[in-house]
């Protein structure tokens, strides 16, 4: 009789979990890319970059965003570290902008990356990895690592 009601008891579960499950929404995860990149300012030893990302939410449902960070490589080489510095929403199926400064030192900046960019003419690649952290109840973090290419103005 005990095992009987230990059965039943896991066949339950199984389908209260199972059921959970299927009560979950379904979220795809947001696409992130870098829509412009700007010289803020050099000094000695750093440099300054404005850059600007816009964040595309494929979602029928807002996505509000508590916080986003990131580190950047840029033309296959570490670039330097962004955050978006206030909460925003991206709305339901549609995309929002913020812009953050990344600030890189004197090696990485002249010695690796700049002689990469010398026709800026030419796209360069980016690579973003980070996260998201949400206000969604059923997903409070999203990891990233996106790729791309913008110009440099």
């Amino acid at each position: 009789m005990l095992n009987r009601a230990a059965s039943l008891l896991f066949v339950a579960v199984l389908a209260l979990d199972a059921g959970a499950c299927s009560l979950a929404p379904h979220f795809e995860h947001p696409h992130l890319s870098v829509i412009g990149v700007e010289v803020e300012g050099t000094q000695l030893l750093e440099q300054r970059f404005r850059v600007r990302v816009r964040v595309d939410n494929p979602n029928d449902r807002a996505l509000p965003i508590r916080g986003l960070s990131f580190t950047m490589q840029v033309a296959g080489e570490d670039f330097g570290y962004g955050a978006s510095a206030a909460p925003f929403t991206v709305p339901a199926l549609g995309s929002a902008e913020f812009e953050t400064i990344v600030t890189t030192d004197l090696a990485t900046t002249l010695l690796r990356i700049l002689p990469k960019l010398k026709d800026r003419s030419q796209p360069i690649e980016y690579r973003l990895t980070g996260k998201v952290e949400t206000e969604l109840t059923f997903l409070s973090s999203v990891p990233f690592d996106q790729r791309g290419t913008f110009t440099l103005n």
